[in-house]
């Protein structure tokens, strides 16, 4: 039997200060079950901040972050995130994600067995024993997604997932997030990349100095923007 969904996710009037800057200022977002919800702005525009507070990471000065109903602890264990910068354990490949599944109380050798089934769904199966800070920077995000991934998580944060990467191996990350979606499970995705958003966004948050001034559909945004910093950043003539 299927468990519960822990979405629809709202961020109630979310506002946070940082070294006296106003960070995110009163945003109010709605997320869906089983859509790719884009967090598109320009650089400085607080989106990293927003995927951080949303996941549980930073608590916000005020407003408030509700799971359907559920706790944040119940609603953390049922998802994961993939930030900007791997961050990855001094281990190999394989054991990087064995890991991150033990701690969910998994036996160690079903523990393996995902580990393997990730690796392989991301195209680094041959890449198991080979120290896991050794891999390019494309093949360590594709070992961060395989990670999250195997965590069989209903919601994965993604933060400018691609944001360093080269066209080729940002078109492998691409690709595995259309996966996620097709098989079933929520992306929350920053970027500053136009293009990217188009692609992979079913709907689109649009933020400019802490402020959510857009929410909706990303094919209504996209294609009848109602503020001018939106009509602008769709121009390329909006960058901070």
């Amino acid at each position: 039997m299927e468990a519960p969904s822990i979405l629809p996710l709202a961020l109630e009037t979310i506002s946070l200060r940082h070294e006296g800057q106003q960070i995110l200022d009163r945003i109010n977002m709605l997320v869906a079950r089983r859509r790719t919800t884009v967090v598109l702005g320009p650089n400085g525009a607080g989106k990293s901040m927003l995927l951080k507070v949303a996941h549980g990471l930073i608590a916000p000065d005020s407003g408030a972050v509700r799971w359907s109903g559920l706790s944040g602890a119940e609603a953390h264990a049922r998802q994961a995130m993939v930030f900007q910068k791997p961050v990855l354990l001094n281990r190999s490949v394989l054991a990087n994600i064995v890991h991150a599944v033990r701690l969910q109380g998994v036996p160690r050798a079903a523990a393996v067995h995902r580990a393997h089934t990730a690796l392989d769904h991301v195209g680094l199966g041959d890449m198991a024993v080979r120290p896991a800070r050794s891999l390019s920077g494309g093949e360590q995000q594709r070992l961060s997604f395989a990670r999250a991934w195997a965590r069989d998580p209903e919601v994965l944060f993604l933060d400018e997932p691609t944001a360093s990467l080269d066209p080729a191996a940002s078109w492998s990350i691409e690709q595995i997030i259309v996966d996620l979606r097709r098989e079933g499970r929520t992306a929350i995705l920053s970027t500053h990349d136009l293009a990217m958003a188009r692609r992979l966004a079913d709907d689109l948050v649009f933020l400019h100095r802490g402020r959510a001034l857009e929410a909706g559909p990303a094919a209504q945004l996209f294609a009848d923007p109602k503020t001018p910093e939106l009509a602008a950043f769709l121009k390329g003539e909006l960058h901070w």
